[in-house]
């Protein structure tokens, strides 16, 4: 049992687990300290561990896939927050890193319906674990890994990431108005190099 003395930090605790056959879901502590799903069974815990800033506004999942997920305060003079939502399909699961990136690319578009061309891609490790991460502007015209309805909104930037652990991978999606995103790119940067797996 989780102590609400203990729970009163920032850190974001996924515990991954097999989510088909006998596997439970990923149990997640967020800021408000309240697990999401019961703890998986300790023969298959694994923990990735990231640590949000300070100003996140930690949500409830909508959704099983949903481990985590924050809104992001808009910035001054942006009609909307931004979203990050940090996604677990299980081991093996989810997709390729080069396929989730080539699919958030086409979710941004240049004026004309074009594929936007203005994305910068980089890998690099942290604590042992292999990151890939996508910076993108444009239009966005994208949805959810769950299958969302996609949306058309200008002025608009993604970050992203593919984190793979040892219980496979967690692909992390920020987005929102491109000045929000820019108040907020620090911030994220910081939680990418918070990543902390522990078996």
């Amino acid at each position: 049992m989780f102590h609400s003395n203990v729970l009163k930090t920032c850190a974001v605790l996924i515990l991954a687990a097999v989510v088909n056959g006998c596997g439970s879901a990923p149990v997640v502590v967020s800021n408000s300290g309240t697990p999401a799903v019961a703890p998986a069974p300790a023969a298959q815990q694994g923990e990735l561990r990231l640590k949000a800033p300070e100003g996140w506004q930690s949500e409830r999942p909508s959704t099983t896939m949903r481990v985590a997920q924050y809104q992001l305060p808009a910035a001054e003079g942006d009609s909307e927050p931004g979203s990050l939502v940090v996604f677990y399909f299980g081991p093996g699961q989810g997709g390729s890193t080069n396929a989730n990136i080539e699919r958030w690319i086409g979710q941004m578009q240049q004026p004309g319906g074009t594929p936007s061309k203005d994305s910068a891609t980089e890998t690099q490790t942290v604590n042992g674990l292999k990151v890939t991460l996508l910076d993108i502007s444009g239009t966005y015209t994208g949805g959810d890994m769950a299958g969302g309805a996609g949306q058309v909104k200008p002025n608009f930037r993604m970050r992203a990431a593919v984190i793979d652990t040892p219980k496979g991978a967690y692909f992390i999606k920020l987005v929102g108005p491109k000045k929000t995103i820019d108040r907020w790119d620090q911030g994220f940067q910081e939680f990418i190099k918070s990543a902390e797996f522990k078996g």
